[in-house]
């Protein structure tokens, strides 16, 4: 294949290839201007894919409502290697692509099944998939095939994904790139001379490369039809105009120019996406066009017949679909809906159904219904709201075009649309509503405010909503207090200082109930109206009910309450079970604040290798769903890790994201993590400062944990008195909760303030209600603390014990700031100190770190692989390279080899 000027990109993808045929797997993503060559270099890799299995996809502008439509293209000519795969991940895949009835697969069961899918494929002959038009595929098809191109790794499959620049954040983002930009100045001119007709001055061929940018499309399409002698005034559009429509103007000049029927058979090929030529062919002849009109327009290079439909390039379907006067459009969609099956394609002879019509018809719209139906059956959220509004403009009574908009707009939020559902909402409030009805609009109205802004004034409107539901409702009503109470918690210190007060004033009037989510709400309630160790009983027991399957709605609340308590074995139960459920329903949505939640408790556990590739997984899960990545933790995290420009940034980027959203509490956070920063760093002066603007507000599970570091650094600092007064404002906390965390910190807190001689008695239970709670990090902390006290008190042989197990419990974490403040103290008492001597050792990246943890644990490579999200050649993969790291043969070494280090 002749291709002008593209030798680096030629590279790329010869290399690709022979990676994927050498047992690897890759993945690039071919970024560019419309018209700049990104599907020519498609063509070119699927040329060059010799001894390889080659399949297509791409997406289309009128099937980008169409749930899973652009993974269907990928996995059906592989379905054959489903027989191999578990009854989980067929059933998925099948139910998927509506070839079986059932539930809606979650997110991330069917991502896993494609993955599994590919791997099978791979595993015999090496695999290639091409996806054009990225920007045109269906949300479905476009987050699971970035969730899988995350995944892949060495399963001899190759996945390479053509989309439009600019883009924004898109479910690829992040996977590795091919920017494609115009020809240089050399190529550009001599493609420019082959496709000119005649000759033209050299000055005009150089202002035509220049105007075109390079771009290859343009330099071919821009000069047909124009006379040479007219070139050199331009192409005849303004210079300031896109590109992209010129390139598309040109096309229409070139569809204009064709006779009536020509025009209508592309028209036809255009919003026909599926682009086959015997279902074309029948929509023709409904409408009278003779096949012939079908070959003139090949003729004219616009498109190709074959059993597939081509169009030369993406802009002339779309030049031939927005200059279409509607009338035509309404005829060609009504031919197309009346050939196509409905046994067998009832979603897309709606939808063509949908666009044939103009006025209300209540056949069309309860079959749009229809289809939504179908598509929350396959998981397409999205694909069921746009059923659901086309359904919404076609149905003639008022009180079914009502009901339809409230559903429409309950599934835009579902989907994870928010900012979509106030019009849908407007719509359902002029219709006649009965009072349930009217009371789901104010909770939904409040649910996206809450979620496009926690902290900004969501709370009153769930606390309206919540009313208005009370007596209709009632589980829907105490969830939607729960809600307005979570808001003034999250709003913290940015928001009204009334708004907790009003919050659980108007909560107590709900009806009460012994369930996890009841209980929660009983306990925060007393919290807002009496003060926090007043719900602490109610608060402990809404988590010991909690179960894993309960609302996982309630992640955030019980894993906070948990913080709160001091409880970190329920911390860890929690997250544990909602990890463990999300993963195995494939509830994608939660999986990120789970994993993140997490990786928090494993912070406070001292296993902070664990924590980095929980929170590692957690951001590339968010990526894939566009889930918000959870900031908070990543900053703590990098405050124990005593990484000083990471933890800054990260505080930095918390608190800007705090007063942009008014969520108050996450100042709290910030401020915490630079007081534990500063302490670990040895600088007592800024750790007492942030410290102090923590506990200027009660947030909900900081204002504790801000109070200890407080005590740390004023007693560094010799401000006794603000260390007796934090000591004593924790003291309340600790003892209402009476867990060996909370235990541990309030002996802690004795020691440091301590002056009857009683300082050693209360490190020594500091370090065994740590302990005893399995609180790593502060067992470490309090032998550092004890053992400084010890040296001051010139006790030296003591202090080197204490000192000792301390910097050895950093140094196993990798808390670098402690261990290097450990270090100090012991060398102060005559110790040598070692040091680990650099690249002695190859160190584990996390996700081989949590793959040898895995295994050492017993678990299968098919385990391993679900609980990661990887295929079993890809954990395979890990486990040899874990071997050679650690010098180790079998999985019966790991143990051994990971306590040493």
């Amino acid at each position: 294949m002749e291709l002008h000027g593209r030798r680096r990109e030629r590279d790329v993808l010869d290399q690709l290839l022979r990676d994927v045929r050498g047992g690897r797997s890759r993945v690039l993503v071919v970024r560019g201007e419309p018209g700049v060559g990104k599907s020519v270099l498609l063509d070119l890799a699927a040329a060059q894919a010799t001894a390889v299995e080659v399949v297509r996809a791409a997406g289309v502008e009128e099937e980008s409502e169409l749930a899973n439509s652009a993974l269907q293209q990928v996995c059906a000519p592989l379905m054959q290697h489903a027989a191999r795969l578990s009854e989980v991940h067929t059933t998925a895949l099948r139910t998927a692509f509506g070839l079986a009835s059932g539930a809606p697969p979650e997110p991330l069961v069917l991502g896993m099944a494609v993955l599994a899918l590919l791997a099978e494929a791979g595993a015999g002959t090496p695999l290639l998939c091409l996806v054009d038009d990225a920007q045109w595929l269906d949300r479905s098809s476009s987050l699971i095939l970035g969730f899988v191109a995350r995944r892949l790794d060495a399963e001899s499959v190759g996945l390479v994904v053509a989309a439009r620049t600019p883009a924004a954040h898109d479910a690829f983002t992040g996977l590795p790139e091919l920017v494609v930009d115009g020809l240089d100045a050399e190529a550009a001119h001599a493609l420019l001379t082959s496709s000119l007709a005649g000759p033209i001055d050299a000055a005009v061929r150089d202002r035509i490369v220049a105007e075109t940018r390079g771009n290859p499309l343009a330099l071919v399409e821009l000069p047909r039809g124009v006379p040479v002698a007219e070139l050199a005034f331009g192409f005849g559009e303004s210079r300031d105009r896109r590109l992209t429509s010129r390139v598309e103007e040109g096309f229409r000049r070139r569809l204009d120019a064709l006779g009536p029927d020509a025009r209508t058979a592309v028209l036809a090929a255009a919003v026909e996406p599926v682009g086959d030529s015997s279902l074309l062919l029948r929509a023709l002849d409904v409408l009278g066009v003779p096949p012939a009109a079908a070959a003139a327009a090949e003729a004219e290079g616009l498109l190709e017949l074959g059993p597939r439909v081509r169009f030369r390039h993406p802009l002339v379907r779309s030049a031939s679909w927005r200059s279409a006067d509607p009338r035509t459009l309404r005829r060609v969609h009504g031919a197309l809906a009346e050939v196509t099956d409905p046994r067998l394609e009832p979603d897309r002879r709606a939808w063509h159904r949908a666009h044939a019509t103009i006025d209300p018809d209540e056949s069309v719209a309860a079959e749009l219904e229809a289809s939504a139906d179908r598509a929350l059956a396959r998981g397409g959220r999205a694909a069921a709201a746009a059923f659901l509004e086309r359904s919404v403009v076609l149905s003639p009574d008022p009180a079914r075009r009502a009901g339809r908009a409230l559903s429409a707009a309950l599934a835009r939020l579902d989907s994870g649309e928010p900012a979509a559902v106030s019009g849908l909402l407007v719509t359902a409030e002029r219709g006649p509503l009965d009072g349930l009805q009217r009371a789901q609009v104010a909770r939904l109205r409040a649910q996206t405010a809450y979620l496009l802004n926690p902290g900004l004034g969501a709370g009153t409107a769930l606390l309206e909503a919540a009313a208005r539901l009370a007596p209709l409702e009632p589980t829907a009503a105490r969830e939607t207090y729960l809600a307005a109470l979570g808001s003034a918690l999250w709003s913290g210190r940015l928001g009204r200082p009334e708004a907790l007060q009003e919050s659980a004033r108007a909560a107590a009037t709900a009806p009460t109930a012994d369930d996890a989510p009841g209980l929660f709400l009983q306990g925060l309630t007393r919290w807002g109206l009496d003060g926090p160790a007043t719900g602490f009983p109610l608060l402990s027991r809404a988590v010991q009910t909690l179960t894993a399957t309960d609302d996982l709605r309630l992640l955030w609340l019980a894993a906070m309450v948990s913080m709160e308590l001091y409880d970190l074995e329920s911390w860890i139960r929690v997250t544990g079970q909602a990890v463990l459920w999300s993963r195995t329903t494939g509830t994608l949505s939660i999986l990120p604040a789970a994993l993140s939640y997490r990786a928090g408790a494993l912070v406070f556990a001292g296993r902070l290798d664990e924590a980095r590739a929980l929170q590692e997984e957690s951001s590339a899960t968010g990526q894939v769903t566009g889930v918000e990545t959870f900031l908070a933790t990543g900053a703590v995290m990098a405050a124990h890790l005593g990484r000083e420009p990471e933890a800054l940034d990260a505080i930095g980027r918390l608190r800007r994201d705090a007063h942009e959203r008014g969520v108050g509490r996450l100042l709290g956070v910030a401020a915490y993590t630079r007081a534990v920063l500063y302490n670990g760093l040895g600088d007592p002066e800024q750790a007492m400062a942030s410290a102090a603007e923590a506990t200027r507000y009660t947030d909900l599970s900081m204002y504790h944990w801000s109070l200890g570091e407080l005590v740390e650094a004023a007693v560094r600092l010799g401000e006794h008195e603000a260390a007796q007064e934090a000591a004593g404002r924790l003291s309340v906390r600790t003892s209402a909760s009476g867990t060996p965390w909370a235990l541990g910190a309030q002996a802690l807190a004795q020691a440091l303030t301590a002056r009857d001689g009683t300082a050693e008695t209360h490190y020594i239970a500091a370090v065994e209600h740590f302990g005893r709670g399995r609180v790593g990090m502060g067992v470490a902390r309090a032998n550092l603390l004890l053992g400084e006290w010890l040296r001051r008190e010139g006790r030296r042989v003591d202090a080197r014990e204490r000192l000792r197990d301390a910097h050895e419990a950093f140094v196993a974490m990798g808390a670098v700031a402690f261990a290097e403040r450990a270090g100090r103290e012991l060398m102060a008492t005559g110790e040598t100190v070692r040091k680990r001597v650099a690249g002695s050792e190859e160190e584990l990246t996390p996700q081989e770190e949590q793959v040898a943890r895995l295994a050492m644990a017993g678990r299968t490579n098919p385990e391993i692989a679900a609980t990661m999200f990887l295929s079993p050649r890809t954990v395979e993969w890990h486990l040899r390279k874990v071997f050679g790291k650690l010098g180790v043969t079998s999985r019966r070494d790991l143990s051994a080899a990971l306590g040493a280090r």
